[in-house]
């Protein structure tokens, strides 16, 4: 099992539904400015974002490189494959990238990443994200706590120093009145703004700084692809 494995089968014990929630809604409110056909969602997770995106009509397909929210996503009958951005087939309208998927790159793998998304998009295409600030990795995502319900007990621990986060998540699965152990970190790399600027295939039109816990812990960062 790999670490963002792990991760999908505790995402449902981490209280982040509401959260998700309100990022689905900002991104498809700004992709309401944009006439879009086709998107692609990088680190789709479960499908949430494509299920909306495909009942206003738009032709999505999904990405992740965790093997076990892409079986959920197919299981929904959703375009989903678990490959790298790079390994796309095809160009889009407008691609996504929602719920910190940037801060999972140190910097090197971000700007190949950057470069890759700037060629799977059409001309005028855009491109849509969200980082955490440093806010938002000392004040929000630093720190321990734990949740269990009858078969699962999960404890995270995270601890931001040197602009990395490195979150350890531990999970006990009860199996036949034993309990197994899943254990595995996760690191996440503080990005600035300037990182963004004077991109060769991407150009950064807007930053929006919002909040989903009460603080100013997340940026959302818009590209248009350069001509």
């Amino acid at each position: 099992m790999t670490n963002l494995d792990l991760y999908a089968k505790t995402e449902h014990l981490l209280g982040i539904e509401e959260a998700t929630e309100a990022l689905y809604d900002l991104y498809r409110s700004e992709l309401d400015e944009y006439k879009i056909k086709t998107l692609l969602d990088v680190g789709c997770g479960r499908g949430g974002f494509m299920q909306r995106m495909i009942s206003d009509g738009v032709k999505c397909k999904g990405i992740d490189l965790s093997s076990v929210m892409i079986e959920e996503c197919k299981a929904q009958g959703l375009d989903a494959e678990c490959i790298d951005v790079a390994d796309v087939e095809g160009t889009y309208d407008a691609i996504v990238a929602i719920f910190d998927v940037l801060n999972f790159m140190n910097k090197d793998a971000l700007v190949k990443f950057l470069d890759a998304i700037s060629s799977k998009l059409n001309d005028d295409g855009i491109f849509i994200a969200d980082i955490n600030t440093l806010y938002g990795f000392s004040d929000v995502a630093e720190g321990t706590m734990s949740a269990e319900n009858d078969k699962e007990f999960l404890v995270v621990d995270a601890e931001f120093a040197n602009d990395e986060l490195h979150t350890q998540f531990t999970l006990f699965e009860k199996n036949d009145n034993k309990f197994i152990k899943h254990q595995d970190t996760i690191i996440q790399y503080f990005h600035k703004i300037k990182t963004f600027q004077n991109l060769s295939g991407l150009k950064l039109i807007d930053k929006q700084t919002f909040s989903l816990y009460d603080t100013e812990d997340k940026t959302l960062l818009i590209f248009k692809k350069r001509q």
